[in-house]
């Protein structure tokens, strides 16, 4: 695919000059819907209708017009350019395989997965979601690196959305390879477990705003480093759901809710239905679902995870983000 003139023109200024496009109509996927949805929080609208953020190392600048996803991939710095960047110059397109490129997209919103005929499933099977889906459609749910999408929950406890962004900024700042520069706006990758086990990591977190969670976030680094690996807890895709919450819990840091968002954004749970106080309000009040007394117990948080996974199916989740 060739860009439109328009296409470079609405992209960033430091766009490179190919643009390459997936067939994708609005009805499998809503770019607005779905990067500003609290699941990943590493992209941001750099212009009206084009996201740009880091995935698998690179930084990419995405949009759609009309049935088709636009993309670009901008290429990292070397040390003679990263000089250049910090006086203004922009980003160089990446040299990457096309066949590689489409790969990571299609896998990273999972569009083998036909959303359209999802819909109509939940639909027939609840009249609330009936309801509300037209007016949310196209919203599927991310596949993530498991290491990102744990550490960046971890940080989501009894937070927000603008400030947990502004935290996993300041992580990938301090702990990350920086990728390359677009409009004076460095990019750096999602730290490495590694580079989240030094000594000295913890005091570095508090010093970046990340209070007791900075705790939480070296204590489940040096568990993860000990044990599992990296290997270890992306392998955790082909484990049973329950044993893959299981072992997250014991992390530190890591209670029932932050487990099953990782579960489903990152280690193919689709089954996993995140549940915090609202989905609790919602499961009384709109579905009648009589469960628990004046607080979300660890019982009745199973319960209303089991109802919804017995309402819609095997793609729970999913149903659960629109």
């Amino acid at each position: 695919c060739s860009p439109t003139p328009m296409k470079l023109r609405d992209a960033p200024s430091a766009c490179p000059s190919l643009w390459r496009c997936l067939p994708c109509p609005p009805s499998e996927l809503r770019l607005d819907l779905v990067l500003s949805s609290g699941q990943s929080f590493r992209w941001w609208e750099s212009s009206p209708g084009a996201w740009t953020g880091v995935l698998g190392g690179r930084v990419w600048t995405l949009r759609q017009d009309g049935d088709r996803l636009w993309y670009t991939v901008y290429g990292e710095e070397d040390e003679h350019e990263e000089e250049e960047e910090r006086d203004g110059c922009p980003a160089k397109a990446a040299k990457l395989d096309v066949a590689e490129t489409d790969r990571i997209l299609r896998d990273y919103f999972q569009l083998d997965v036909g959303l359209s005929a999802l819909y109509s499933a939940w639909a027939a099977a609840d009249p609330l979601f009936r309801k509300v889906a037209s007016d949310f459609p196209g919203v599927r749910v991310l596949r993530q690196d498991p290491v990102e999408c744990l550490f960046s929950f971890i940080c989501t406890s009894n937070n927000h959305m603008s400030r947990i962004t502004a935290m996993i900024e300041r992580l990938c700042q301090a702990f990350g390879r920086r990728l390359c520069c677009l409009d004076s706006r460095p990019f750096h990758a999602f730290p490495s477990l590694s580079a989240l086990t030094g000594a000295d990591a913890e005091a570095r977190l508090r010093a970046l705003g990340f209070g007791y969670r900075a705790k939480f976030v070296s204590g489940s680094a040096r568990a993860i480093a000990e044990g599992l690996g990296t290997e270890g807890l992306c392998q955790l895709r082909t484990a049973p759901y329950a044993e893959a919450r299981r072992v997250l819990c014991a992390l530190p840091g890591v209670g029932a809710k932050v487990a099953d968002c990782v579960c489903l954004l990152s280690l193919d749970k689709a089954e996993a239905v995140p549940v915090d106080t609202h989905v609790w309000h919602i499961a009384r009040q709109r579905y009648g679902v009589a469960l628990g007394g004046k607080s979300l117990t660890p019982r009745a948080y199973q319960e209303i995870g089991d109802f919804f996974r017995g309402l819609w199916g095997p793609r729970a989740g999913w149903a659960q983000a629109v």
